[in-house]
């Protein structure tokens, strides 16, 4: 092998070694997120950390698709909505970093399922005003 071509192979290897490296520093198991702690440390990331961004990311497509699952069924014939933000509603970076706060508050449901507690938050912080009932029709015109 010429000097270039162990010089080349040498790097590769390198390469593989920091990238498995940087692999086994991440728990894999997090995105999985088979609970809401799972899911706040995925979106409490440190984007500066190997997999870091990936977190984040993955954690902003959970919340992007569960709020979308929400909008779907709440706009159905018998759809029913549990959360109605404000108008302008907040970003997406901001309605995370405020669930990871409420989460980290609410200790108790670290270990519920993460959009259970994804949406316990969301319906506390932004609660649709309750609807009047409807009242039964009156009769016209009276006795006689």
């Amino acid at each position: 092998m010429t000097r270039t071509g162990s010089a080349v192979a040498s790097a590769a290897v390198g390469a593989l070694l920091v990238a498995s490296a940087a692999r086994a520093d991440l728990d894999t198991e997090l995105f999985k997120i088979r609970s809401t702690q799972d899911l706040v440390d995925l979106c409490a990331a440190d984007p500066s950390t190997p997999l870091g961004r990936d977190g984040i990311n993955f954690c902003h497509g959970f919340v992007s698709g569960a709020w979308h699952y929400h909008q779907a069924q709440a706009n159905g014939p018998h759809g029913e909505r549990i959360v109605c933000p404000p108008d302008p509603p907040p970003t997406r970076t901001e309605a995370v970093a405020q669930f990871v706060t409420w989460a980290r508050a609410h200790p108790e449901h670290m270990s519920d399922p993460p959009v259970e507690t994804l949406f316990r938050f969301l319906a506390e912080k932004w609660p649709c005003p309750e609807e009047p009932p409807i009242a039964p029709p009156t009769k016209k015109g009276g006795k006689r």
